[in-house]
């Protein structure tokens, strides 16, 4: 692999480690993130118990479908991008992008509509990445 796909390959890694990281912590936690206290203005021990319940599905179900991104990328990485197959390079990013605006817009919707300011920053850093990955492998034999 040529110094261009191995950086290209860096950028997606990265990326999807930054996915893993955020598909962790929604799979794992007990609680709500402190940016959504900020948002209701409660605390978790305020939250109604069934409320908690959905509000502790919904966070898994968004990290189980992060998770699934993330396997399907190193997969995506690990074979046919190392193999040089074209189509790969369009579909990680492809994949991560997608991710990355869904999250944004939610993000962006709870910092514009409440007092919470969420980490919006993260998935503009791993969409950038996922980009930065593509145009390095792009032209690339």
């Amino acid at each position: 692999m040529k110094r261009r796909m191995k950086v290209a390959f860096g950028c997606h890694f990265l990326a999807t480690l930054m996915l893993a990281a955020f598909a962790i912590v929604y799979l794992l936690r007990s609680e709500f993130m402190p940016y959504h206290s900020v948002a209701v203005g409660m605390s978790w021990s305020e939250v109604d118990p069934a409320f908690q319940v959905v509000i502790l599905a919904l966070m898994r179900a968004t990290g189980g479908a992060c998770l699934a991104v993330v396997v399907t990328t190193l997969i995506l990485l690990f074979i046919p991008f190392k193999q040089g197959l074209i189509w790969a390079r369009w579909a990680i990013p492809a994949a991560g992008l997608v991710l990355s605006a869904g999250a944004l817009y939610a993000m962006l919707y709870v910092d514009l509509n409440t007092a919470a300011t969420p980490p919006w920053i993260a998935p503009i850093v791993g969409a950038l990445m996922m980009i930065v990955g593509l145009l390095l492998s792009l032209g690339q034999p």
